[in-house]
């Protein structure tokens, strides 16, 4: 008897030591299991966290290159001005502080011009070639058009892009918002020598209407608002 309570002690310790070691490995499996969805769950939720700062990124770059798309708005000011012999130059900005969204040079003298402005009512027309390459070019930013005062053909005009003799000449005239007015002729890269003679001017508020995508015009604002525009722009793209 005492031998078989020995043995029986000694059955029931190896079993209770083999249940231990067996509840500590399904607890350290366990521990294990619960472990590799935390890591995953961990690393997915980062790769959405990612996957969002993108996302976001993409939308507010995206709005932001949608907003400054267009560099003039509905209303804009409009300034004439070229040496008293040499070419016109037309310009509608945003604000006076910044640069042009607009710039070109007519072939029309800024003496034929003055001539035109004093018998009345102007009327400018730039039309452009619709053509199938140049798709998606938006209209502000045509290089080459065919001039009309008045109903007459005067040249082409070619865009410009606004270089340091222009932004002097913007700077010089920025605290006008209306008027018309003659600068000393030094605004040359060079140095003016006098040859073009002096620099005239015309500046006002332009309103500005957009009928199509190859359709605009600008319509000078008169503050007495009386009669029509004296002065009125238009772009188009046949």
């Amino acid at each position: 008897m005492k031998e078989i309570l020995t043995n029986s002690n000694t059955i029931s310790q190896r079993f209770s030591e083999e249940d231990k070691e067996d509840q500590e490995l399904q607890i350290s499996m366990s521990t294990e299991m619960d472990l590799v969805p935390r890591s995953r769950k961990k690393k997915s939720s980062s790769m959405v966290a990612v996957s969002k700062l993108r996302s976001a990124a993409l939308t507010v770059f995206g709005k932001n290159k949608s907003t400054n798309h267009s560099h003039l708005g509905s209303r804009v000011i409009g300034t004439l001005f070229g040496y008293r012999r040499g070419h016109v130059h037309i310009a509608f900005q945003e604000d006076s502080k910044v640069s042009p969204g607009f710039l070109i040079e007519l072939a029309t003298p800024t003496s034929v011009l003055v001539r035109e402005m004093a018998s009345g009512l102007v009327r400018i027309a730039l039309e452009c070639d619709k053509k199938i390459e140049k798709k998606g070019v938006r209209l502000l930013e045509e290089g080459m058009w065919r001039t009309y005062c008045n109903g007459k053909k005067c040249g082409f005009a070619m865009k410009r892009e606004c270089g340091a003799e222009e932004w002097n000449i913007f700077k010089a005239v920025e605290p006008i918002s209306m008027g018309a007015g003659v600068l000393p002729g030094n605004y040359n890269n060079n140095g003016c020598d006098g040859s073009e003679g002096e620099l005239m001017y015309m500046r006002a508020r332009f309103e500005r209407v957009v009928g199509s995508k190859d359709s605009e015009a600008f319509y000078m604002m008169n503050p007495d608002c009386s009669g029509g525009p004296e002065l009125s722009v238009y772009l188009l793209r046949v």
